[in-house]
C-alpha cells in the first residue's frame, strides 16, 4: 500500500474537559447566565431571545419530566421529529443529562423514513413539532415496542411537552454526567443509497471536534451571533454551531432559507456556517441585478470589483478602493446584516470566483471538510492558516492518511483517511458496513476511510479532488469527478441545478436545471407570450444555455469534462421528490432512475 500521512502523530487519544455535552451546557449557564442564546421569531416577525439561564431552568425542568415517567435508563433513546427551534436544545440538554442518546430526525422526511429510525434506535421516548406530526406517528405506539410516549412541542394538552416541563418542575432530578465515550447522538445518514444508516458520535466525538474548531477560531466568543440555517440533526450544525457556540457563551438566531435575506438583517449575525450553494445564489443574485440595473450603479460595481483585486494582488489600499469599498461593498455587508465577519463553510469547495468575491468585500468564506462519521471535522481553512481551493489543514488530534493504492496507478491522489478523537464508535446495527469503513493506525487509534479523493500539498492543505464512488470514467479510460464542473455550471445565473453524467460513455451528458425566475424574466424583457417553462424548451434558449456553459468550462476544465449534450428539465432536484439529501448533496441514483431513459436517448442518437 502507498500511503502519506498528514497531522501530527497519535500516540495516545485525550479528551479534554468538558468531555461531555452536560458540563458543555451547564458550564454555560452559570458563566453566561443573562446572556442571549437561542432566538426565534414570533407572529409578528419579530425576535424573542432566551437567555442561557432560562434554558437552564426549561431544560432542569424537563429532565425532571422524563425522570417521572420510569421508562428511561442509561443508553436509552429519546428522538425528536422537529425542525431548529429553542426546544429542540432544551430537549437534548435533557436528554444528555438523564444519560440518554439523542436521535433527532427531519420535519421534511417520509413516514417510512421516520419509522425506520424510531425502530431501528429502539427510541423510547419521541418528542414532535406537531399535532400534524403526531396524528402521523401515534400508531407507532401499537407497531414499535420500544416506542413508549409521544409527547407534542406545539400543544397545551396532557400529550404537551409543556406540560411534562410542568410535572419537573415539581420533581427535579439532578443531571447525571455521562462519560467521555458514552454515546451522544445518534445521526442518521440521510445517505444516497440504501437504508439510512446510523452513525453513533459518542460525548467525547463531538465536544473535541466542537474545541479544536475553536482553537482555530480563536475570535468566536460571548460576543458572537450565528444564524442558524442547517439542521441540527446533521453533525455539521450540531457540533459546529450549537456545541460550539454554546461552549462559547454566543447567540444563535433561528432562520430558515426562505426567509433568510430577511432575518440576516434582523439578527445581524457575526458568523455563519453554511454551505456553497447558499454563497452561489447571493454571489449569481447580486451580478444578476447589477446587470438588469445597468448604467452607474453596474459600472460603480465592477470598478469597485477591479479595485479590490487589485488590492488582494498588491495588499495596496487607494483613496478609489476606500470610497468604491464604501459606496458599493458597504450596501452589500449591510444587507448581510452590517456585522458579519467570516463564514465556515462544507459540504463542497466554494468556487474560485464566489470566495474571491467574498474575500474582496470583506467576508471571508473559510472551506473545511469532514462527515457524519468524523464529527464532522477533519480539516479546517480558518483566519491563521487559509488556503483558497483547499480545504484546510488537519484540526488537532487529527490525522489525515492519503492512501494510493485504491485508485488507479499513477495518480496524484487517494482515498482520504482520517483518526483521531472525532471517530465515530461505528454504525448502529450494522457491523458489515462497520468494519467496512472503520480501521486503526499503527498505534490502534481509530480511522474511518471517507470515500473521499484528496490530496495534500507541501505545507498541509488538503485539495478534495473527487469522490471515490461519484467519480466515473468514460470509455476512453479518463477519470471525470463531476462535483467540482457541477459547482462551476452552477455559478451561470441560467442554472438552478446540473448534474454530470458519462459513466462508461464516450462523452459527458449534463442535466440541466434552468432557473424559471431568469427564464421569466427573459420572456418578460422579450415581451414573449410564453410560460417560463414553454421557453425553456425552445431549442434557441437550450442552445443559448449550453453555449454560455461551454464557454464557462473552457479553459478551467479538459475537453473531455465538458459536456457535449444537455438535458433540459423543468423539474428541480428536491428533498421533497427525493433527489436531495437534507444537506442538499445529489442523490444522483434518484436522479438517474427518473432520467436514465432521456439521457440514454441522447447518446442513443449518434447511432440513428
Amino acid at each position: 500500500m502507498i500511503f502519506k500521512e498528514f497531522g501530527k502523530n497519535i500516540a495516545v487519544m485525550r479528551y479534554d474537559e468538558p468531555s461531555n455535552l452536560v458540563d458543555v451546557f451547564e458550564t454555560s449557564v452559570k458563566k453566561y447566565p443573562t446572556h442571549k442564546y437561542i432566538g426565534e421569531k414570533n407572529t409578528d416577525g419579530i425576535y424573542k431571545w432566551n437567555t442561557y439561564q432560562e434554558l437552564g431552568d426549561r431544560v432542569a425542568n424537563l429532565r425532571g419530566g422524563l425522570a417521572t415517567l420510569r421508562v428511561l435508563e442509561k443508553g436509552d433513546r429519546v428522538g425528536i421529529i422537529a425542525n431548529n427551534r429553542t426546544e429542540w436544545a432544551i430537549c437534548a440538554y435533557a436528554t444528555y443529562g438523564l444519560e440518554c442518546s439523542w436521535v433527532p430526525m427531519y420535519e421534511k422526511e417520509l413516514f417510512h423514513t421516520w419509522k425506520y429510525i424510531i425502530q431501528d434506535s429502539g427510541i423510547k421516548i419521541l418528542f414532535v413539532s406537531t399535532d400534524t406530526i403526531f396524528n402521523e406517528v401515534k400508531c407507532l405506539i401499537e407497531e414499535i415496542p420500544t416506542l413508549k410516549k409521544i409527547f407534542v412541542i406545539e400543544s397545551h394538552d396532557e400529550h404537551s411537552m409543556m406540560a411534562l416541563e410542568a410535572i419537573g418542575k415539581e420533581n427535579p432530578v439532578a443531571s447525571k454526567k455521562p462519560a467521555h465515550n458514552d454515546t451522544a447522538i445518534l445521526i442518521y445518514t440521510s445517505g444516497t443509497t440504501g437504508d439510512p444508516k446510523g452513525v453513533l458520535l459518542s460525548h467525547g466525538n463531538v465536544t473535541s471536534n466542537a474545541q479544536a474548531g475553536l482553537r482555530v477560531f480563536p475570535e468566536l466568543n460571548s460576543t458572537c451571533r450565528a444564524l442558524s440555517i442547517l439542521p441540527w440533526a446533521h453533525s455539521y450544525a450540531h457540533t459546529g454551531e450549537l456545541t460550539a457556540y454554546t461552549m462559547v457563551g454566543a447567540s444563535i438566531g433561528i432562520t430558515t432559507v426562505d426567509t433568510m435575506g430577511d432575518d440576516l438583517v434582523k439578527v445581524r449575525p457575526t458568523n455563519l456556517i453554511c454551505v456553497p450553494r447558499l454563497f452561489n445564489k447571493i454571489y449569481a443574485g447580486i451580478h444578476s441585478k447589477m446587470e438588469e440595473r445597468g448604467g452607474i450603479a453596474k459600472k460603480l460595481f465592477y470598478m469597485a470589483k477591479d479595485a479590490a483585486e487589485v488590492k488582494r494582488r498588491t495588499g495596496k489600499t487607494g483613496l478609489k478602493y476606500k470610497l468604491l469599498n464604501k459606496m458599493v461593498f458597504g450596501k452589500i455587508r449591510k444587507k448581510l446584516g452590517g456585522r458579519l465577519r467570516e463564514s465556515l463553510t462544507s459540504s463542497a469547495r466554494t468556487d474560485t470566483a464566489v470566495a474571491n468575491f467574498f474575500y474582496d468585500i470583506g467576508l471571508p468564506i473559510y472551506d473545511c471538510y469532514g462527515l457524519t462519521e468524523a464529527s464532522p471535522a477533519i480539516t479546517m481553512n480558518c483566519p491563521s492558516a487559509h488556503r483558497l481551493g483547499s480545504v484546510g489543514k488537519p484540526i488537532e488530534k487529527v490525522k489525515v492518511v492519503i492512501d494510493q493504492s485504491v485508485v488507479e496507478e499513477g495518480a496524484e491522489d487517494g482515498e482520504i483517511l482520517a483518526f483521531g478523537p472525532n471517530v465515530m464508535q461505528g454504525y448502529h446495527n450494522k457491523p458489515e458496513q462497520t468494519d467496512a469503513i472503520m480501521v486503526e493506525d499503527e498505534n490502534g487509534i481509530r480511522g474511518i476511510r471517507t470515500g473521499d479523493r484528496g490530496k495534500i500539498d507541501e505545507e498541509g492543505y488538503l485539495f478534495i479532488t473527487g469522490r471515490i464512488k461519484s467519480e466515473f470514467k468514460l470509455l476512453n479510460g479518463k477519470y471525470v469527478h463531476p462535483e467540482n464542473i457541477e459547482q462551476s455550471i452552477k455559478l451561470i445565473p441560467w442554472v438552478a441545478n446540473v448534474m454530470l453524467y458519462g459513466d462508461g460513455k464516450p462523452y459527458t451528458i449534463c442535466l440541466i436545471v434552468p432557473d424559471m425566475e431568469m427564464a421569466q424574466g427573459y420572456a418578460t424583457e422579450l415581451d414573449l407570450s410564453v410560460s417560463p417553462e414553454d421557453l425553456i424548451q425552445q431549442k434557441d434558449v437550450q442552445n443559448l444555455i449550453s453555449k454560455e456553459i461551454r464557454a464557462h468550462l473552457k479553459g478551467t476544465f479538459g475537453g473531455y469534462e465538458i459536456p457535449r449534450k444537455f438535458l433540459f428539465i423543468t423539474e428541480d432536484f428536491t428533498l421533497e421528490n427525493g433527489m436531495l439529501t437534507q444537506t442538499l448533496k445529489l442523490k444522483r441514483r434518484n436522479v438517474l432512475n427518473k432520467f436514465g431513459v432521456q439521457i440514454e436517448s441522447l447518446y442513443n442518437e449518434d447511432s440513428q
